[in-house]
């Protein structure tokens, strides 16, 4: 199967062939993906970063893409040059997503013909952030959406998994296989960077007594004392702690 990019800000992906159907993911601008068959306006794709597989529908991709830089901004506005003036568009694009370049001058990359992004919302592609915490906050307080990924909506296992793909390191997109995939931590003290997981839901300890998690009741990105996320999902949802691994053992 041929490799495929992304070539919108971001897309949903769905859990079957049709607009109704469960928004289960996203994928952003200039990813990687294989497509696995074809119907009726809907693509079957498999990720190549987590691979994911879910459908999408049939637009706009190419298979010439090499990704020098990534933007390191919650959003990143999209701007239009005319007569020499760069305006902006209502359109972004995300955290962690590469991009290749174009042209360039001073203050401003682009990316795609005319459309440019400003130079300071990006790094290279593979500059490593380990402040994790870092990245974190800066979806504070965005939307909780089930199956988002982006500033315009995230849930909990994606917020975890963009610091992961922000690096450019393999971590699972759903809750269910993170706990499979990270391994066990032995000491029961709890720490920072400790990423603790329910069954469908994970936080990650920003230090020894407050964690942060995108938060479905709260509806949105928010850091909670640990003890008392644990009493209160213990009390609605009736789900103990599953698993506790820790961020800095990848």
């Amino acid at each position: 199967m041929k490799n495929n990019f992304f070539k919108l800000p971001v897309g949903n992906i769905n859990s079957k062939p049709s607009p109704n159907s469960e928004v289960t993911s996203q994928i952003l601008y200039g990813e990687n993906f294989k497509i696995i068959s074809k119907r009726k306006g809907w693509l079957k794709i498999k990720t190549v970063y987590d691979n994911y597989v879910g459908f999408i529908k049939q637009g706009k991709y190419n298979q010439n893409f090499k990704p020098k830089y990534k933007i390191n901004k919650l959003k990143s506005r999209i701007f239009r040059k005319i007569d020499n003036k760069f305006l902006p568009t209502k359109s972004f694009l995300f955290f962690g997503t590469g991009i290749s370049i174009n042209k360039f001058n001073n203050k401003y990359f682009e990316f795609e013909k005319n459309k440019w992004i400003k130079k300071k919302d990006v790094k290279k592609i593979y500059h490593y952030e380990k402040n994790f915490i870092k990245i974190f906050k800066l979806f504070l307080k965005s939307k909780y959406l089930w199956g988002g990924k982006t500033a315009l909506g995230i849930d909990c296992s994606a917020l975890i998994q963009m610091y992961f793909y922000y690096n450019r390191i393999f971590f699972p997109r759903d809750t269910k296989d993170q706990i499979k995939f990270c391994k066990k931590k032995f000491n029961s003290k709890i720490s920072k960077g400790d990423i603790i997981f329910w069954e469908g839901h994970v936080g990650v300890c920003i230090n020894n007594s407050k964690l942060i998690h995108a938060y479905g009741p709260r509806k949105k990105v928010i850091i909670m004392p640990i003890s008392y996320t644990l009493r209160i999902i213990q009390k609605t949802a009736n789900l103990s702690v599953k698993k506790i691994s820790n961020i800095e053992k990848f």
